[in-house]
C-alpha cells in the first residue's frame, strides 16, 4: 500500500476514474491536466503505474484505445469493471448487491445522473475522488475479491488498464488472508448465472 495523504488519494483516485473511463475527447484533450496530477504524488506504486498507462495513453491513438477498451471491457466477461458482478453475477443477489452501493452514494450526499450502475469502478473512484472517502473505500474493501480478479484477468490479456487497477489497489491495505482465499474461491467457481432484469437499479436520478 501507497501511503498518500488524503489528498493525494482523492487525487489518484480521480485520475484512476478518468482512465478507466471509455477514452473519448475529453481523456486525450486532458492528458497533460492528469499527468500534473500523477507526477504530484510521491513516488511509489500509485506513481508508477498511473504514470505508465499516461504513457501508453500518449502513444496509443484515440481509435486504438478505444477499440481495446471496448474489446476488453465490454466483451470479456471476465474483464468486468462491475465489481459485484464478480460474487454475484446475473442474479438478485447482485441487485440487493447494487442497493448497498446506492446507499453508500446517497449517505455520501451523491446520487448518479448518467444511468451507470453504482458498482462501477471508476464511478466509484470518483465517489472517493469527490470526498467520499470512508464509503467509497468501504466498497472497494468489499468487493476487494472481484477487484483483485479484475487485476488478474487484465495481467493475462496484457491489458494496460492493469496498470491503473492495480494503482487503485495500492491504495487499500494488503490483501488479508482472507481476502486472498475469497479471490481463489471466485476464481475457481465464477460468477452465478441467473439471469434476471437488473432495470430497477441501472438509473439513479440526482446530481453529481
Amino acid at each position: 500500500m501507497t501511503t498518500l495523504s488524503e489528498n493525494e488519494l482523492r487525487s489518484a483516485h480521480l485520475v484512476a476514474s478518468v482512465l478507466l473511463s471509455y477514452p473519448d475527447d475529453a481523456l486525450y484533450g486532458g492528458r497533460r491536466t492528469l499527468a500534473e496530477a500523477v507526477a504530484a504524488l510521491p513516488g511509489g506504486e500509485v506513481r508508477t503505474r498511473l504514470t505508465a498507462f499516461l504513457d501508453h495513453l500518449g502513444a496509443t491513438a484515440q481509435s486504438d484505445l478505444a477499440a481495446h477498451y471496448v474489446a476488453t471491457f465490454d466483451l470479456k466477461r471476465r474483464c468486468c469493471l462491475y465489481l459485484t458482478y464478480y460474487a454475484h453475477g446475473d442474479t438478485r443477489k447482485r441487485g440487493a448487491a447494487l442497493v448497498r452501493f446506492k446507499h453508500a452514494f446517497r449517505a455520501a450526499g451523491f446520487e448518479l445522473t448518467d444511468g451507470e450502475l453504482p458498482d462501477h469502478l471508476p464511478v466509484v473512484c470518483e465517489l472517493l475522488a469527490r470526498g467520499a472517502v470512508k464509503q467509497a473505500r468501504r466498497l472497494l474493501l468489499e468487493n476487494r475479491a472481484g477487484l483483485e480478479l479484475l487485476r488478474k484477468a487484465l495481467e493475462a490479456e496484457g491489458s494496460p488498464y492493469a496498470d491503473v487497477v492495480i494503482a487503485v489497489l495500492a491504495t487499500l491495505p494488503a490483501a488479508s488472508l482472507r481476502d486472498q482465499e475469497a479471490a481463489l474461491r471466485l476464481a475457481a467457481q465464477g460468477p452465478p448465472a441467473e439471469e434476471v432484469g437488473l432495470e430497477p437499479f441501472a438509473v439513479m436520478e440526482g446530481h453529481r
